[in-house]
């Protein structure tokens, strides 16, 4: 896989989950959208939502999501401008890995405390880590310094 698409990847798993931590900022406050994702007791946004655990370090989680997204687009740019940066390749590895610790918390939460699983969110759960995948291979792939290319070993 060439670089290029592994960056196509990170944008398209990092634009489809901003958009899909916007449905869930818009489910927060609609529910009728709540019961979009309710399939049963288990699998339910609506036991989620009302559950009044929805928030982390006094922040809604799903303004976690649409922020950790927007971060992760604008970092994904800069390493794109910056190829031959490891610093930025880095900064995104950063941004993504916040996301999926941060995520497997929101996990854990819905499956240990609230006893149900939002649809939506764990959406957003994959998406991140999808984003986080390609971080490490951009890690991977960025040269050791402006002169090397992408496939030399040496130390720094």
């Amino acid at each position: 896989m060439r670089t290029r698409d592994v960056r196509s990847a990170v944008y398209f798993a990092a634009g489809v989950g901003l958009i899909v931590a916007i449905f869930a900022a818009a489910e927060f406050f609609d529910a009728a959208l709540r019961s979009i994702c309710s399939v049963n007791t288990f699998l339910s946004c609506q036991a989620v939502d009302s559950s009044g655990l929805t928030s982390t370090l006094d922040v809604p989680d799903y303004l976690w999501g649409v922020l950790g997204f927007v971060a992760i687009l604008v970092v994904a740019a800069l390493a794109e401008q910056r190829p031959d940066d490891r610093r930025t390749a880095y900064a995104l590895l950063a941004v993504t890995t916040v996301g999926v610790v941060l995520s497997f918390w929101l996990l854990y939460v819905e499956l240990a405390e609230i006893h149900a699983l939002c649809l939506v969110c764990a959406s957003a759960y994959l998406l991140g880590g999808v984003a986080w995948v390609g971080s490490i291979e951009l890690v991977r792939r960025a040269p050791q310094d402006a002169s090397d290319d992408d496939e030399t070993d040496e130390d720094d």
